[in-house]
């Protein structure tokens, strides 16, 4: 089933072209990964989607309807980049308050426990440390129980333990049926969280697949050695030096250990891995 779509979705602002001519579909089920540099339009994105912009042409539906009616917004989470929660509210009358906005929300404890917060519940949200603002910022996009949640950098902010924290919970959703779309600086995250990922840059879509594949776009593999006084050597697109091993990005990895034997190169420890996700980010987005 398709919970939401855009088709040739244009929003501009002013002069400023944001999205130009995206087409997207977000079936039931899993985590779309959307990936991006600033001002790629991942934001604006997520804004149609949700129905707090009107595209300036194009179409734009939630589950059927207009994003903008609130009968579809109703089965929806949502946590955006920047959250404001009253200071002054301790972290359950937030959540408590939230849940009154709908008819059969997950019980406040209940919530709390799942992210990881259950500790703060009686703590005012203007004492919080930004970390702990923002893990509570996404465990309230998951009170009323949606069918889809969208996440606008989640992790921004957090330790290392909160972040995987997070990411449990995220991936517990998804797999008792949830739908999360999510954008990241973090490229890890992505491939952590997501079964496919959206690369967008300049406001256009540039490639929709499975992480998997999005690698194999950019044909890139990585050969990582232990060698002293390398040669030039062709078909190397970058050369980088970590702990006394050196990793040669190539499109032909067979030609390039042909290469290192024919000239004569003393090597042990090689290892031959298929791109990054963020290798293959950066060719994809021309950076």
């Amino acid at each position: 089933m398709l919970l939401a779509r855009t088709v040739d979705v244009t929003r501009r602002y002013g002069d400023t072209v944001a999205l130009d001519g995206v087409t997207l579909d977000i079936p039931e089920g899993g985590v779309v990964g959307m990936l991006g540099p600033n001002g790629a339009g991942k934001s604006t994105l997520i804004n149609l989607l949700v129905g707090l912009r009107r595209p300036t042409s194009g179409t734009v539906e939630l589950f059927g309807r207009d994003p903008r009616d609130p009968a579809s917004r109703q089965r929806i989470g949502v946590t955006p980049q920047e959250t404001g929660l009253p200071g002054t509210l301790r972290v359950h009358e937030c959540v408590a308050f939230v849940a009154a906005h709908h008819p059969d929300p997950v019980p406040p404890a209940e919530l709390l426990e799942r992210f990881g917060i259950a500790d703060l519940a009686r703590r005012q949200t203007g004492g919080l440390s930004g970390g702990q603002r923002r893990r509570l910022a996404v465990a309230l996009a998951f009170v009323g129980r949606p069918r889809l949640v969208f996440l606008d950098e989640p992790t921004t902010g957090l330790d290392v333990q909160a972040r995987r924290a997070l990411w449990d919970a995220v991936g517990d959703f998804a797999k008792q049926g949830g739908t999360v779309v999510l954008t990241s600086h973090y490229l890890e995250e992505i491939e952590a969280l997501a079964d496919r990922v959206v690369v967008i840059g300049r406001g256009r879509v540039l490639a929709d697949d499975t992480v998997d594949a999005i690698r194999g776009m950019v044909g890139i593999h990585r050969v990582t050695l232990t060698a002293t006084d390398l040669p030039t050597l062709p078909n190397v697109v970058s050369v980088e030096q970590s702990e006394g091993r050196t990793s040669l990005l190539t499109p032909d990895a067979d030609q390039l250990v042909r290469d290192l034997v024919h000239a004569g190169v003393p090597f042990h420890g090689l290892q031959v891995q298929p791109t990054t996700l963020e290798e293959a980010f950066l060719t994809l987005t021309g950076r």
